[in-house]
């Protein structure tokens, strides 16, 4: 088995623009105790934004350059900031590709800005998948729930055809193997579950998948569908850590509600290890020292784990 080491985590910087240099500067001495970043920004522009914060920048803050020609603009979404924001997420992904940094850290970014940018991507993940070709899986929550996302960034009126047996059966499939084995609370898709079918049949597809699945695995994982309103109650979640959501907002309400300041983002069913942020940019308090970091702690913390988990698996 190899020996632990401290990791070495690559940060992506997310929007110029929003809170992401501030939380990664009032982190930095609470991270480097687990981990060592590498930080993906030149250092004439970190020296702007810690300028414009009015703090120092650590001695130990080492920066993995790239240029990008970008002005800050606090809490401003603009073309420049979504390319700045892409650039330094290619350049962690780049990094943890070559072995230069054992998992990467993503502070956010600003999806319209990326549009501005012509940057086609939906987000970090639609981003992977297309990096590495694989499928990767969104999961949020931390230790008391993990909500992973069967589709994410998708008009609603899409959600009900893209749920097919081929599609549902592979998602799962590549989830129990990324998270080990634990049960799962499948989320119907119609209110009650369906209803038996008076509100809506789609569950049938559900309920196929999750016996053909159970059956193959020869025990119970998957436990489903379970009606989407109650889910996430009290007495349900004594039972589960991990559920699946057919859609965004069926998943993330309750789940922002409950725990919006230690959730966070991991990627799943990749080659690379990837944890974000849960939340957004903060324009509306970008440079006033205000944003909360609890997120991004929680984030580099599970990189850590997940890094060593895959060690001890060599």
């Amino acid at each position: 088995m190899p020996t632990l080491t401290r990791p070495k985590v690559g940060i992506s910087m997310g929007d110029i623009n929003g809170v992401g240099i501030e939380i990664a500067l009032k982190s930095h001495a609470e991270i480097s105790k687990w981990v060592t970043p590498l930080y993906c920004i030149e250092r004439n522009l970190l020296e702007k934004s810690a300028a414009l914060l009015e703090v120092n920048i650590p001695d130990t803050f080492n920066c993995s350059e790239f240029h990008c020609e970008v002005e800050i603009e606090p809490g401003v979404v603009s073309e420049r900031s979504g390319v700045f924001s892409y650039q330094s997420f290619l350049h962690a992904v780049d990094l943890a590709k070559s072995g230069a940094v054992d998992a990467v850290v993503t502070l956010p970014i600003h999806k319209e800005a990326w549009s501005l940018a012509n940057i086609h991507y939906k987000g970090h993940t639609d981003m992977l998948r297309d990096l590495f070709q694989k499928d990767a899986i969104m999961m949020l929550g931390c230790e008391a729930m993990y909500v992973a996302l069967f589709t994410e960034h998708i008009p609603l009126k899409e959600v009900a055809t893209s749920l097919t047996l081929t599609a549902l059966t592979q998602f799962l499939e590549d989830f129990y193997r990324s998270i080990g084995d634990h049960k799962v609370a499948v989320l119907g898709l119609n209110p009650h579950a369906g209803d038996n079918g008076v509100l809506g049949d789609e569950e049938r597809i559900i309920t196929e998948v999750i016996t053909t699945l159970n059956s193959a695995l020869g025990k119970e994982v998957f436990v489903g569908p379970v009606v989407p309103d109650i889910a996430f109650t009290p007495r349900f979640r004594e039972n589960y850590t991990y559920f699946v959501a057919m859609y965004h907002d069926q998943g993330l309400a309750p789940l922002k509600a409950l725990y919006f300041d230690e959730s966070i983002n991991v990627s799943l069913n990749l080659p690379i290890i990837r944890t974000s942020v849960d939340h957004g940019t903060a324009f509306d308090i970008a440079y006033q020292n205000r944003a909360q970091n609890l997120s991004f702690l929680n984030a580099v913390e599970a990189a850590k784990v997940r890094v060593e988990h895959r060690l001890k698996e060599q």
